[in-house]
């Protein structure tokens, strides 16, 4: 049987350890910039400034090193980030439909920015906002208060996002958060990766993801039910090329332009989170560059830069649309409008806590 629609309980889960990685700090303009390195020689940035992945060095299967994530040239593309690249993503990640929902009765209105519904916490969330960001426990700190009517939102919510950097290659990202208000809570990073460092687009990466039902979306992207993945483009149980797929002729891959579309990862477990475990893993053949991706979420929402066509980044030119993928693991779209909708509340005297890891190394 598929799972229920939009359903999710917060629980407290235990932040994954790594060894501590080589840190230092320069400025980027006004926004703080850190260095996190490891014995692999690979090196990650991380702005102040929607405590974004600014980009992500790593060697290929010839020692060649190349950036594996899309991004801004510098700091002014950053401050405004309305392609999200690399940023945390709050207070809502994904979207709500008309940006409405209630707590406790009470109907809100949050600030709807994406046909009509309410998208990565509006056009001022998380990921515009400029962090304060503290040297600790071998990675970095980010903190943020986001105050009571931000964007929509009820109550003051205090939020801290950790990455640690390991020498095997993987960027633990532990996020809490603390509300004096009952409000709503998902939060997620949002890198672009290519595993290929740009050389081409995300077409031959060979993707796998652990799921068997993903969310069908309506034209304005709000799920409208859970589908079985069997017989569909969006059968990633075994790894299969990204390119070819979008080109299949599914009606929900003609609506997105692409995939935009969250899939239920397992161990379901009537949506409640649950320990760190991985749910999917994308492969590059030219490079020898593997990414496998592990959460404590239920929802994995795979995106292929459908909008990315044109926008000016790092790159010598252009970025042209499926040049870059993203993997971000929070609760389902829209689930505050759902049946479980009191499941992704968080209270006073309650903690959010979410570990996401990226783990980048070479096949073996």
């Amino acid at each position: 049987m598929p799972p229920p629609l939009l359903t999710l309980k917060m629980q407290p889960t235990s932040v994954m350890t790594t060894k501590p990685s080589i840190l230092s700090s320069t400025a980027h303009a006004d926004d703080q910039v850190y260095t996190l390195r490891n014995a692999q020689d690979m090196c990650l940035t991380i702005s102040e400034r929607g405590a974004a992945l600014v980009s992500w060095w790593a060697p290929d299967r010839y020692g060649r090193v190349a950036d594996v994530l899309l991004g801004y040239p510098d700091a002014h593309g950053y401050a405004d980030n309305r392609y999200y690249f690399g940023a945390v993503i709050g207070r809502w990640a994904n979207r709500i439909a008309q940006g409405r929902f209630t707590v406790d009765g009470e109907a809100l209105q949050t600030e709807a920015n994406d046909r009509g519904n309410h998208l990565h916490g509006g056009p001022q969330g998380f990921h515009r906002a400029r962090w304060q960001a503290t040297m600790e426990d071998g990675g970095v700190s980010l903190r943020l208060v986001s105050p009571d009517g931000d964007g929509g939102f009820r109550g003051k919510l205090e939020v801290q996002v950790h990455y640690r950097l390991a020498d095997d290659g993987s960027l633990t990202i532990a996020y809490e958060a603390v509300a004096d208000a009952p409000t709503a809570v998902n939060l997620t990073v949002h890198p672009y990766f290519n595993l290929n460092g740009g050389s081409a687009d995300v077409g031959d990466h060979m993707l796998q993801i652990d799921a068997d039902y993903y969310m069908e979306i309506d034209q304005s992207g709000i799920p409208v039910t859970v589908a079985p993945v069997g017989g569909t483009a969006f059968d990633f149980r075994q790894p299969a090329a990204i390119g070819p797929r979008l080109a299949w002729p599914d009606p929900q891959i003609q609506l997105a332009g692409g995939f935009d579309h969250c899939y239920c990862v397992k161990p379901y477990n009537k949506g409640k989170p649950g320990p760190l475990r991985e749910v999917a893993r994308v492969y590059d053949p030219g490079s020898g560059r593997q990414l496998q991706v592990s959460t404590t979420e239920v929802g994995l929402q795979f995106y292929t830069g459908n909008a990315l066509e044109g926008v000016h980044g790092r790159a010598t030119r252009p970025y042209g649309r499926h040049d870059g993928f993203c993997l971000e693991a929070h609760a389902y779209p829209d689930q505050v409008n759902g049946p479980y909708a009191a499941a992704v509340i968080l209270r006073p005297g309650q903690v959010y806590r979410q570990t996401t890891v990226y783990r980048l190394g070479l096949i073996q």
